[in-house]
C-alpha cells in the first residue's frame, strides 16, 4: 500500500507520463528497454508499484555489496555474477519452477552503453519456463514510459525479435546515444535487420 502511495506521488510530480497497457495477469519476463540511464531503475519501480506488479530484477552483483545489499534485495533484486552469466538463467528458471511468482524485469542490453547485441538470457528464460514477454519501455521523445504488449515467444528467434524490434523502433531511451538495436546473436544473419 505504501509503494502504491509513493508511486502515485511520484507520477503526479514527475515530468514523465505513465502510458501503459494493463499489467499482465500472470508471471512474465518484463523487458526494460531502452536501458540507457540509471533513472530507468526509478521509472521501473514507479511503473511496477503503480500497477501493483510484484517484480524481481536482475542486477550486477556489485550493486549488492555492503550497505546497498539489503536495500537492493528488498526492492526485488537478484544479483548476477558477470563472470558466469549463464548461471543466472538456471537460477531464475529454478525459482520459477519452484513456485515463486513474480514479474522478472530484464534489461537485455546488459549495460547502459551502446552495444552490438542484446543478451539472450531473457529469451532463454521465457522459453524454458513458458513465460510470456512484456515489452516495457522508456521514450524520451514523448516523455512516456510504461508497458507495451505482452507476447508469447514462438521459438523462431528472428520472427520473435522482428515483433520486438517493431515495437521498440521509435523508442529512444533517456540517452538515445546509448541505445542498442534489439538484436540477438542467435538470429544469425539478422545483423542487417531493422
Amino acid at each position: 500500500m505504501l509503494r502504491r502511495l509513493l508511486s502515485r506521488v511520484y507520477w503526479a510530480c514527475s515530468r514523465w507520463t505513465l502510458s501503459s497497457e494493463p499489467a499482465p495477469d500472470r508471471p512474465t519476463v518484463l523487458l526494460g528497454v531502452p536501458h540507457t540511464s540509471n533513472w530507468d531503475f526509478v521509472l521501473m519501480l514507479g511503473i511496477a508499484w503503480r500497477l501493483g506488479i510484484h517484480v524481481r530484477w536482475l542486477g550486477k552483483s556489485s550493486l549488492f555489496r555492503g550497505w546497498r545489499g539489503p536495500i537492493m534485495h528488498r526492492l526485488g533484486g537478484i544479483p548476477v555474477d558477470r563472470s558466469d552469466p549463464s548461471r543466472v538463467v538456471g537460477d531464475v528458471v529454478a525459482r520459477i519452477r519452484g513456485g515463486e511468482t513474480f514479474g522478472l524485469v530484464v534489461t537485455p542490453e546488459g549495460t547502459r552503453g551502446a552495444g552490438a547485441y542484446w543478451k539472450s538470457g531473457f529469451y532463454r528464460i521465457a522459453r524454458e519456463t513458458g513465460l510470456s514477454v512484456t515489452l516495457g519501455y522508456v521514450d524520451r521523445t514523448t516523455m512516456t514510459t510504461g508497458l507495451g504488449p505482452t507476447i508469447d515467444l514462438t521459438g523462431d528467434v528472428k520472427a520473435d525479435m522482428d515483433v520486438i524490434r517493431a515495437f521498440y523502433a521509435d523508442k529512444s531511451g533517456l540517452r538515445p546515444e546509448y541505445r542498442t538495436e534489439p538484436r540477438l546473436r542467435e538470429e544469425g544473419g539478422a545483423e542487417t535487420a531493422a
